[in-house]
């Protein structure tokens, strides 16, 4: 049977509302973000599970988004942002200039995004191991959208990584 896994971003940040990218630090959801969480929850009311980075606003989603419903939300590191290390905490603009550098080289004092990757892929087989016939979602980041876009639809990083990203509520696939 397969695992249907469906993927959301977490909600706006303050720090994506002033153009900063937040990458291993917290974060906060904005007023707006919050809005957007409650809505994430009640579109996705009909999942199994709920697991979510570690990183503060992925959980404040998560949590928004499912208070009172009695879903289970399962943190897991594998599911965090890329780590931008010295990086972290800098203007967007900054980053994303370059990150095509860093696919297979780590950020200075962070990781590569293939070592996102790697994690991601870590996580997909415990995953299928344990919701077989079950419907999972993600609460994450953009690393982890491009992770997935790379591992199940053969899209090449050196593509996503410069790609915009463009949000949508939800990615849906089958893991078989």
């Amino acid at each position: 049977m397969a695992v249907k896994l469906v993927y959301e971003t977490h909600s706006i940040t303050v720090d994506n509302e002033t153009g900063i990218a937040t990458g291993w630090l917290p974060g906060e959801l904005s007023p707006r973000g919050r809005a957007e969480a409650v809505k994430l929850g009640a579109r996705r009311r009909e999942v199994d599970v709920v697991y979510a980075s570690d990183l503060r606003r992925a959980v404040e989603t998560a949590e928004i988004a499912f208070a009172g419903s009695g879903k289970e939300i399962r943190l897991d590191r594998r599911l965090r942002e890329c780590d931008y290390g010295i990086y972290n905490g800098r203007p967007v603009s900054e980053v994303a200039a370059l990150r095509s550098r860093h696919i297979d080289t780590p950020w200075p004092g962070g990781q590569s995004y293939r070592q996102v990757v790697a994690e991601t892929a870590a996580f997909l087989r415990d995953v299928m191991e344990e919701w077989q016939g079950r419907e999972v979602l993600l609460v994450s980041h953009s690393a982890n959208r491009w992770a997935l876009q790379h591992l199940l639809d053969g899209a090449a990083l050196e593509e996503l990584v410069d790609a915009p990203f463009d949000w949508r509520p939800g990615w849906e696939y089958s893991l078989a």
